[in-house]
């Protein structure tokens, strides 16, 4: 309950932003960006959480940021979901020729690099749309669902209901959609509330290594990029996006905890 209450509370403050938001997130406000210490300025009444290195709310930024990271992270969770799910029960359930090569090209895409893709993305794509980021983190993480996806189908094709419907004639298909899916579908929510928090994390090493969302657009990566030149001077910069971070994947963590225990026909 803890872990959903986070994530409902980011959320709403992600969907709230533009009525939230003291400022603009890209706008520059002049002369009250620098305090008198030459740093920017600190937490006031119009600034909650006082103005970033160049000058921007800082909490604006923050808010408008979370719309940038949750967007990506659940769209490359889509993409794990989808592709994850459809290759592992292919594999799982038609087993042989199909499963062997499938899996091969699971093994395959599991030796890929992480950071070497990353930099040839950055070669290709200077700045990356959203979609193109999630595209590329869903295209490296279902390789994870599959092989988990895989096992269980196993499991329930071997099972006597499966078998009975096969002897009673129920075509390929129906047996997938009626009798498959619906029992993968709890192992496949625990799963993604993982994958959630694991593109959190990702979509912001991307941003924090120049790979990330096109400037000035705000995301919680781009924000600590922006701050790591002013961390020791103003750790306020680097603590707000980092804390975050923090709670909106402890609190995906949490949930997935929770829906195990909770989904775990043994428990």
């Amino acid at each position: 309950m803890l872990g959903l209450a986070l994530i409902l509370t980011v959320s709403a403050l992600a969907l709230l932003a533009p009525w939230l938001a003291p400022h603009a997130p890209d706008e520059i406000l002049g002369a009250r960006i620098v305090g008198v210490d030459g740093l920017p300025e600190g937490p006031s009444r119009s600034l909650p959480l006082g103005a970033d290195a160049v000058g921007r709310c800082l909490l604006s930024r923050l808010l408008f940021g979370a719309r940038i990271s949750l967007a990506v992270a659940a769209g490359a969770t889509l993409v794990v979901a989808v592709v994850g799910v459809g290759v592992g029960v292919l594999a799982g359930y038609f087993g042989g020729v199909v499963d062997a090569v499938l899996m091969r090209s699971v093994d395959a895409l599991m030796s890929f690099p992480f950071l070497l893709v990353v930099m040839a993305l950055n070669r290709i794509i200077a700045h990356p749309r959203p979609w193109v980021i999630f595209a590329v983190l869903g295209g490296l993480a279902w390789p994870s669902m599959a092989r988990q996806v895989r096992a269980r189908t196993m499991q329930l094709r071997a099972m006597d209901f499966v078998a009975a419907a096969r002897a009673l004639g129920a075509s390929h298909a129906r047996v997938l959609g009626r009798h498959i899916l619906p029992n993968l579908a709890s192992l496949v929510i625990v799963i993604a509330t993982t994958v959630i928090a694991e593109m959190i994390i990702a979509e912001s090493v991307l941003t924090y290594l120049g790979v990330g969302v096109a400037p000035p657009t705000a995301s919680w990566g781009s924000m600590l990029q922006e701050s790591e030149p002013l961390t020791r001077l103003a750790p306020r910069l680097a603590v707000a996006p980092g804390l975050a971070i923090l709670l909106t994947v402890f609190g995906f963590n949490l949930l997935g905890e929770g829906l195990r225990d909770a989904l775990d026909p043994k428990a």
